[in-house]
């Protein structure tokens, strides 16, 4: 078969072993574990200047010229040799914290990876986030791989103001739609993200959420990350301050989900709409949620029918000894618990309990950062009560 290449275009350089060291060491590390799944960050450096974007947790925000920290082939060997992933099972995304993997300088390389990934027969999901100009011929490219379960997902949010987000909406909703239109192989979602009241909340932006999610296999729909870095950002630049406060996690409020859900709510069903990643992925691809999701009911009240009972039939409970014996060579402290929505650890961090969520498709929480029921894992800001509404 004739495999669709990207245009020959010049290798990004590589930064010298000196200017690596000067980076902050958690962008200098090419591989994170997130919820969504094991990031391959080996590139760096983005044009596209979002206001509220992760690159000021790095202290990179300033660097607008993309740079390999390393070459693709190690890239792919340090990922595939990391401790955590495993073949088939382990989800990967591919730089979604330093760069846009479509910008056409990071996309040959990101389209290399892919290639490298694919030839070993790997069917771990593999997800890629992008605002930016998607066309037929990388759409060509992206039908390619045989072996992975690739997602694009098409970052909108219609924020009009360019001093928050300079890029134009529109392109996002292009490439959406070129995506949808072409795909054979892959699957797109609408990554509806981030959602802030009073900015791009109204009822027209939901309704063109609603048009834009029929050229979509499924619609995630999600807060804002506000931390410290990037309210500092938002005051030195006078930008106007979404909220009074900043939180560890997405903040999205309870009173906005609800207009959502209203607008897009028909009968008993809200079409392909879904709180979380992994749930529209997984939707996409035709499987159960990989992250366990079913274990908290209240997330699963806006699925399709049919996803629930996916969900449902892949969903156990594990072996309190299996996930304690595993926990504990991950090095947790105290009570491990297997309760009916979650595995509860203590002193592990973020990394070893994605790594014990995905190896068991079974929520994985901290016990000293409880997910409070109907807040699905976000902020308290803008809920009635601090840990959500009461449990009937």
């Amino acid at each position: 078969m004739n495999v669709p290449v990207a245009p020959h275009r010049r290798s990004l350089p590589i930064l010298s072993p000196e200017k690596i060291r000067g980076l902050k060491p958690a962008l200098a590390d090419v591989i994170e574990y997130r919820k969504s799944g094991l990031s391959l960050n080996w590139i760096v450096g983005c044009p596209l200047e979002c206001g509220y974007c992760v690159r000021h947790l790095f202290d990179n925000f300033e660097m607008k010229v993309p740079r390999r920290l390393m070459s693709d082939d190690e890239a792919v060997a340090r990922l595939t040799g990391h401790p955590y992933f495993r073949a088939h099972t382990t989800p990967i995304q591919l730089l979604n914290r330093a760069t846009d993997p479509m910008l056409p300088i990071v996309k040959p390389h990101v389209y290399e990876v892919l290639r490298k990934l694919d030839e070993q027969g790997l069917t771990n999901h593999v997800l890629i986030i992008t605002r930016w100009r998607v066309g037929p011929e990388d759409c060509a490219v992206l039908n390619s791989f045989t072996h992975l379960r690739l997602t694009v997902l098409v970052t909108h949010s219609n924020i009009a103001n360019p001093a928050i987000e300079p890029v134009d909406s529109h392109i996002a909703a292009e490439s959406l739609r070129t995506l949808h239109a072409h795909a054979e192989r892959y699957r797109t979602l609408l990554y509806w993200r981030p959602i802030v009241p009073g900015l791009n909340d109204s009822d027209a932006d939901i309704e063109r959420a609603r048009e834009l999610s029929q050229h979509a296999h499924a619609t995630v729909f999600t807060g804002l990350f506000f931390r410290e870095e990037i309210a500092s950002y938002y005051e030195a630049h006078d930008l106007p301050m979404p909220y009074d406060e900043t939180a560890r996690r997405k903040i999205m409020p309870e009173a906005a989900e609800q207009r959502i859900l209203d607008a897009f709510g028909q009968g008993d069903s809200w079409g392909a709409l879904f709180r979380k990643t992994s749930c529209g992925v997984a939707y996409a691809h035709g499987e159960a949620d990989y992250n366990g999701h079913f274990g908290v009911p209240e997330l699963c009240d806006i699925c399709p029918s049919e996803q629930i009972a996916r969900c449902r039939a892949a969903w156990v409970k594990p072996e309190l000894s299996t996930v304690t014996q595993e926990a504990r060579a991950l090095g947790a402290t105290g009570e491990v618990e297997v309760n009916d929505r979650a595995i509860v650890v203590e002193g592990l961090d973020e990394p070893p309990r994605y790594f014990l969520q995905h190896g068991f498709g079974y929520q994985c929480h901290d016990r000293a950062k409880p997910h409070h029921y109907r807040q699905h894992g976000r902020a308290p800001i803008g809920w009635k009560a601090e840990n959500g509404t009461t449990h009937a």
